[in-house]
């Protein structure tokens, strides 16, 4: 007799929780409740930020049993992201047995199907079914950070999920699960964003969010503003006020102009702003288009760091 198709989905989805759970770790890293982490390399796990309490001597537990110790080798509150670094010289010899998770490679969609995947405790992994109910972003943290996007689901967040991933029936990551941004539930940072921020993070162990120090408000463009800069761009951000001794002072932005992008990428209000301003440009000569007395101008501002 051939399987139904419940029983079918079942074991879809419980194999593919298996999958994932070689790449699911326990966070050992707060007085409480210990959390989840996700196997990114060899050496390398990422979790959340507000699970991690101390920098030394985090243990992390993989799913053979095997216990080692890691340390932190980057944190971004904003982003409420860390990464973990297994140290050698603690673990007498001793590799990783996770295997690195493996990001999916479509993305998800409205209505799917997910699973929350989290080791929480010795006793192994824990799941929970739900779908995807929502996109969102790019949204300020409250942390002094930007999401550029989430994932919004009705699967149940657990104690100790926070840090594990969210993944799909062939037990591939669509993203990492938090619950730290206190808006009342968990959602998903997507695993482009998490993966990208976790490579800044074990390089140079935070991310370097930059300013100009402008106050700005959004204004429609005018379509001879367009023709200036040459592309399709509705909204800019009129600088009605500058900061003293600011960035944006020294290197020549005047009140009255009218900022339509920074390095190229269009900027039509300020979250993209604060997106845009993170990263490599942080202490760099930075173009920016402006149009000023309705002609676009390129005006290099070095991007103060926040």
């Amino acid at each position: 007799m051939s399987k139904n198709i419940f029983t079918e989905l079942s074991d879809a989805m419980a194999s593919a929780a298996e999958q994932a759970g070689k790449s699911t770790v326990m966070v050992d890293a707060r007085r409480r409740l210990p959390a989840s982490g996700i196997a990114i390399a060899k050496d390398m796990i990422l979790t959340a930020d507000h699970v991690v309490e101390r920098d030394e001597d985090i243990k992390v537990l993989f799913g053979d049993g095997t216990e080692l110790t890691a340390r932190l080798a980057g944190r971004d509150p904003g982003t409420d992201l860390a990464v973990l670094k297994l140290d050698p010289s603690t673990n007498s010899g001793q590799a990783a047995s996770a295997t690195p998770a493996e990001i999916a490679k479509t993305p998800a969609r409205v209505g799917q199907f997910v699973l929350a995947i989290g080791r929480p405790s010795r006793k192994g992994i824990e799941s929970s079914f739900g779908t995807v109910n929502a996109f969102g972003g790019p949204v300020r943290t409250g942390r002094g950070g930007m999401l550029e996007s989430y994932i919004k689901t009705d699967v149940v967040s657990y104690p100790g999920f926070s840090g594990g991933p969210l993944i799909n029936g062939e037990g591939q990551v669509y993203g990492i699960n938090t619950s730290g941004f206190g808006s009342g539930g968990a959602i998903t940072i997507p695993a482009d964003v998490a993966w990208k921020t976790a490579e800044v993070l074990a390089k140079h162990g935070k991310i370097k969010r930059g300013y100009l120090g402008i106050r700005s408000q959004t204004v429609n463009i005018p379509e001879d503003g367009e023709k200036q800069l040459n592309r399709k761009q509705e909204t800019g951000l009129l600088i009605v006020g500058l900061e003293s001794d600011s960035p944006a002072g020294k290197g020549g932005l005047m009140v009255g102009d009218i900022l339509a992008g920074v390095a190229g990428e269009v900027i039509e209000h300020h979250d993209e702003l604060f997106t845009r301003l993170s990263g490599d440009v942080v202490g760099k000569s930075t173009p920016l288009d402006v149009l000023r007395g309705g002609k676009l101008q390129v005006v290099n501002v070095v991007v103060g760091e926040r």
